[in-house]
């Protein structure tokens, strides 16, 4: 198939999910046409068969504001006439979806060009509720040919929002398991923890719903009772907050404030347990990738993350908020080797054989062509 694939190419996990399913497409034979406005970050080397078209946007003094869904559709447009798609899938509805309806329609005359919406989260969740941008996101999953959803959780919350017409087709995120597991190179953790200390570990964007500063208060409590360092991967709003509570508990030597970085699979291989506190949580991909270098999670009971996380099984989960029972379930696993071993084992059991790629990609497979037939 010839498939052009629309996402966000910065960090999150829907450029990250996009990317990396294009990847797979392409290993497996199929052609990839990735349309946006810059090179998504997990496209750093050559692939066969993968073509990136960045789209371009006009600074007419008249145009106040970029006009990128308009460029978008445009792009979208020349690509499908011109490398001949099949379909076009979209990541994140808005205006993702809103572009490639408006690609589809200007194509109608010659052909018909699937579309398929894959929704991610605030998509939905947050953005999409905005009384600006909600009439826009249920119009444009409702014309979209295909709609699939990263979790039961974000299926139900869509059709509950939006009152949708289209039916929502659930394909999990995924991980490649051959490239995130567990690795034995000593040197980092040699580095963080040359005392041997417990090594704790939390990656996000670092916005409000993720709750960063909850792990910190989470860590505080148990580095009183086990000897331990945190480990904060990534960037966002609530940065400075969390350096600031750092401070404020006298943290700054056993947390690592370590920004966006590439090398995730050496970080999460030399750490023990992974903390993702949220209020909001689609899926959990950071906790996927986690639970396949073989760490337990400790979670949030919020959205998509019960769908992952097996309580008192590959890890544990918690009501938001409740810092005393996330630290009380970490130091429960830190304290007993022989839970702590069974726990990983599972954590990266369950990583491969439920959401590895080679069981997820296939689903986008035959979804593809049976929309292609529909």
């Amino acid at each position: 198939m010839k498939i052009g694939i629309t996402c966000y190419p910065t960090y999150g996990g829907s450029g990250v999910i996009a990317t990396e399913l294009g990847k797979e497409l392409a290993l497996r034979g199929h052609e990839i046409h990735f349309i946006s406005y810059a090179l998504p970050f997990r496209l750093s080397q050559y692939i066969e068969n993968i073509v990136f078209h960045e789209v371009e946007i006009s600074n007419y003094p008249l145009f106040e504001f970029p006009l990128y869904s308009l460029s978008l559709a445009s792009k979208m447009v020349e690509v499908a006439k011109f490398e001949k798609l099949d379909l076009l899938h979209v990541h994140y509805a808005i205006p993702h979806a809103t572009s490639a309806y408006l690609a589809k329609e200007m194509l109608s005359k010659n052909r018909d060009l699937k579309i398929i919406t894959t929704l991610h989260g605030t998509d939905i969740t947050l953005v999409g509720l905005e009384p600006s941008f909600l009439p826009l996101v249920k119009f444009s999953i409702d014309k979209s040919d295909g709609v699939t959803a990263v979790s039961r959780f974000l299926k139900e919350k869509t059709i509950t929002n939006y009152l949708c017409e289209a039916d929502i087709k659930v394909i999990p995120n995924f991980v490649d398991s051959n490239f995130f597991k567990p690795v034995t190179n000593g040197d980092f953790r040699k580095t963080i923890a040359p005392k041997g200390e417990k090594i704790l570990v939390h990656t996000s964007n670092f916005r409000q719903v993720k709750r960063v500063p909850d792990t910190i208060r989470i860590f505080e409590k148990v580095q009183k009772e086990i000897p331990s360092k945190l480990i904060l991967i990534g960037d966002g709003p609530d940065r400075s907050e969390c350096e600031r509570l750092s401070r404020e508990l006298d943290l700054c030597e056993k947390v690592k404030f370590l920004g966006k970085q590439d090398g995730l699979v050496e970080i999460l291989s030399s750490s023990d347990l992974f903390l993702i506190p949220s209020q909001s949580e689609s899926f959990g991909l950071a906790a996927l990738e986690a639970m396949a270098c073989g760490l337990p999670v400790i979670s949030s009971s919020v959205g998509g993350l019960p769908e992952l996380v097996r309580h008192n099984e590959t890890g544990f989960i918690a009501e938001i908020g409740d810092v005393d029972r996330m630290a009380k379930y970490t130091l429960e696993l830190l304290s007993n080797e022989k839970k702590y071993s069974l726990f990983s084992e599972n954590a990266r059991q369950r990583a491969v054989n439920k959401f590895d790629t080679s069981k997820v990609v296939p689903l986008y497979e035959e979804y593809y062509e049976q929309i292609l037939k529909s």
